[in-house]
């Protein structure tokens, strides 16, 4: 327990002296302009108007400029190089042949900063290339000897490290701790260079998660690195913060500030639910370090990542070293697996590393498993839209107006203006299977492997999981999960007809479902209810299915289907589970699964009540400071139509006070928090409003219950909430 306050204090004072170093205040941040997107780093600012870059001597600019936001607002800043340091030999002796030898430098005001270094310096007559890692990465430096590499280890890690002091010796810079070590990177290099057996000209270092990001932080700062491979170094390495947010369950800027407080300068933390803000961010990193080596490292399927981000940092900052003509020095790998590393890794780093350096001509492969394009769907569809052929504002003057005898006539027109926006839907059969209420007979095999990968959430107790797989699956031959609340199983069968919520997951890429599920499954099924849970497609186990999806399903969209995908698995209900109560069928959903929840209740009546949370605002009048519809058409394809509308936002046919209208009277429950970012409170407020009409035509305005609480961090504390309405609700 007394380290544990050693500790908190210790923290709480870095903390108390950082901020004191450079005081910010909500002003300072409000009075930053807004970017929902990823700051361009090929735009540079010029007198308050944003220009394109077109020269060397601009980017050169601009360089500089992104270093000094950088140092500010992310990593704290550095003091320049010392002019010279000491180097105390600690241990030289050989293994094998292999140098082996451990350096103590020193430097700073009276040298009282120091690194510790090892280097395995193999046999050579020539100077050989120099593989750096961190002191927990002895093992990768290993097989770099074996490739020819001298292996390079230094004191900035956790398990050894030497810049603890660096703020005290250095005064007047606030580098943060990842900053530090990156920086004392450096000072092994200031001494390589002093060596005769290194070729000063094949300097790569790599570094796995806070290692990954402190390496791109060294690669960036100091041109001497020749490549750099960040190995799943997450939100603040290959993840911008801006598209790590709770959506998609990585690693929120609000979490890592808060639980690595010393890793980033604290001015970054006054970002948090204003990551839009941020002057740089990660990609305006990594654009430093063209047009040298680059490689983002990362798992599709591991919590702390986002393969999605990862993916729209690597498209960014590609368009970097495009312009400086360095198109094979960016690369990216996402392998399956979790955050672990082993040496399969490693030996792929030296192969890029071996790239680089034109030791090798294996070249890396660069799969991206979210590669759409707005501009490649329509070459595949073939559409032609003339937004100015739709009326503005769609329907909202007849949801304004209607009396109670025309609302189905005009739900029944506006549900097939949704089925145009959401694509040609291919005819499809359904499963006639019945599913056994027995746990284990609805399928054969063990968990799909990426499934397994990935984990499932640990159980409340008494909770028990029907596993429906292969031959049994659901819809279109989906795994999924069902979740049972105590006392419902008996002898490993259900044993009551039970209420069901399909529960629809967010932007989580790496993990669908599976690794944020646990709050919504304690609190539902304490409620008595069953939950159904299933990755959408392109998600978690499903990742890999989307990356043709517009090849093969050119007029479709990902919206489509993963709405239909929804609606498959409601018809499994009513015709292959006799175990669950098919008159009371709700869909839960935050953030992304809000939004497909929304428009499945519209199209299909057998849907009982919908509760969202952060779900929507509006195509049609969210488009400023908000990703607005290139949130649907250009980052995630789950709409590509919308893109047509483009600058027409208003000839938009369909809108979600439509998809709202579509819903009613049926029971709707609205969680909008203020501080979300991503939908404008005003316009959450307006869309609700414009639909409650319908509701009050009906006589069921209460059935429509609308929130509005502050924070927006995590959808866990609503569950509960969400449990109770639904159960106030259920048909008796």
């Amino acid at each position: 327990m007394m380290k544990k306050l050693i500790v908190i204090t210790l923290l709480c004072s870095f903390w108390g002296v950082m901020y004191a170093q450079h005081h910010v205040d909500s002003a300072d941040i409000k009075n930053l302009p807004s970017n929902p997107f990823l700051p361009d780093p090929l735009l540079m600012d010029n007198g308050g108007k944003q220009i394109q870059i077109t020269t060397q001597r601009q980017w050169d600019t601009q360089a500089e400029r992104i270093k000094a936001d950088y140092a500010y607002w992310v990593s704290g800043t550095v003091p320049p190089p010392p002019k010279g340091f000491e180097a105390k030999i600690l241990r030289d002796t050989i293994a094998d042949g292999v140098i082996l030898r451990t350096v103590e430098l020193r430097f700073g005001p009276q040298h009282a900063a120091k690194m510790t270094v090892e280097l395995m310096i193999p046999p050579s007559v020539k100077s050989l290339p120099v593989f750096m890692t961190q002191w927990n990465h002895r093992g990768w430096a290993q097989i770099a000897v074996r490739r020819g590499y001298i292996g390079c280890v230094y004191a900035g890690a956790d398990s050894k490290d030497d810049t603890k002091n660096y703020n005290e010796v250095f005064t007047g810079f606030d580098f943060a701790t990842l900053m530090k070590r990156a920086w004392g990177a450096s000072r092994v290099i200031d001494y390589l260079y002093t060596l005769p057996q290194v070729d000063k000209s094949k300097i790569g270092i790599t570094g796995h998660s806070r290692n990954g990001k402190q390496s791109l932080m060294a690669a960036a700062f100091d041109k001497r690195i020749g490549a750099v491979v960040s190995s799943s170094g997450g939100t603040g390495g290959e993840s911008t913060f801006r598209f790590s947010d709770e959506r998609f369950n990585s690693e929120p800027l609000e979490s890592i500030t808060r639980v690595f407080p010393h890793w980033f300068t604290p001015r970054l933390r006054w970002f948090m639910d204003r990551e839009d803000k941020l002057p740089v961010d990660q990609n305006s990193l990594m654009a430093l370090i063209a047009p040298r080596g680059l490689m983002l490292y990362s798992a599709n399927t591991e919590v702390q990542g986002n393969p999605w981000g990862i993916s729209q940092s690597y498209k960014s900052v590609k368009s970097v070293y495009h312009f400086l003509h360095a198109d094979s020095a960016i690369a990216i790998h996402l392998r399956e697996g979790r955050h672990q590393h082993a040496a399969r890794d490693a030996e792929n780093f030296v192969d890029f590393f071996d790239y680089i350096f034109k030791r090798s001509n294996i070249a890396p492969k660069n799969k991206l498993y979210t590669s759409y394009t707005f501009d490649h769907w329509k070459q595949q569809s073939d559409m032609q839209i003339d937004p100015l052929h739709f009326a503005i504002d769609g329907r909202l003057r007849s949801i304004q107006h209607a009396k109670q005898q025309a609302i189905p006539a005009l739900q029944d027109s506006i549900r097939k203006d949704i089925r145009w926006l959401l694509g040609k839907e291919p005819k499809g059969i359904h499963v006639e299977k019945p599913l056994s209420a027995q746990l284990t007979r609805n399928r054969t095999y063990p968990n799909d492997y990426l499934d397994e990968v990935i984990g499932e959430p640990s159980l409340p107790e008494g909770v028990q999981k029907m596993t429906i797989g292969p031959y049994s699956a659901l819809g279109e031959d989906l795994w999924g999960s069902i979740y049972f609340p105590k006392g419902a199983v008996s002898d490993s069968k259900v044993s009551a007809k039970l209420p069901l919520v399909i529960y629809l997951h967010a932007y989580s890429y790496a993990t669908g479902y599976h690794s944020r599920s646990k709050q919504a499954i304690k609190q539902f099924t304490d409620q008595g209810f069953a939950v159904l849970a299933f990755d959408m497609v392109g998600f978690g186990s499903r990742i890999e299915e989307a990356y043709h999806f517009y090849d093969r399903y050119p007029r479709w969209s990902k919206m489509g289907k993963m709405v239909a995908d929804t609606r498959n698995i409601i018809h499994d209900v009513y015709t292959r589970m006799p175990f669950i109560d098919r008159e009371n069928v709700f869909l839960c959903g935050y953030s992304l699964g809000g939004t497909v929840a929304l428009f499945t209740a519209a199209l299909d009546q057998r849907v009982k009540g919908i509760a969202v949370m952060s779900a929507f605002s509006s195509f049609r009048h969210d488009n400023e400071v908000t990703e607005g519809i290139q949130h649907f058409v250009q980052l995630h394809g789950l709409l590509p139509q919308l893109g047509y509308f483009a600058g027409n936002e208003e000839h938009i046919p369909v809108d979600f006070p439509e998809l709202l209208t579509a819903i009613a009277p049926r029971p709707l429950l609205i969680i909008a928090p203020k501080d979300d970012r991503h939908h404008s409170t005003s316009v959450v407020g307006r869309t609700v409003s414009e639909a409650t009409h319908i509701y009050k035509q009906l006589e069921a305005d209460k059935k429509v219950v609308f929130k509005q609480p502050l924070s927006a961090h995590s959808p866990d504390p609503y569950y509960g909430e969400i449990a109770a309405w639904m159960r106030e609700n259920l048909n008796d």
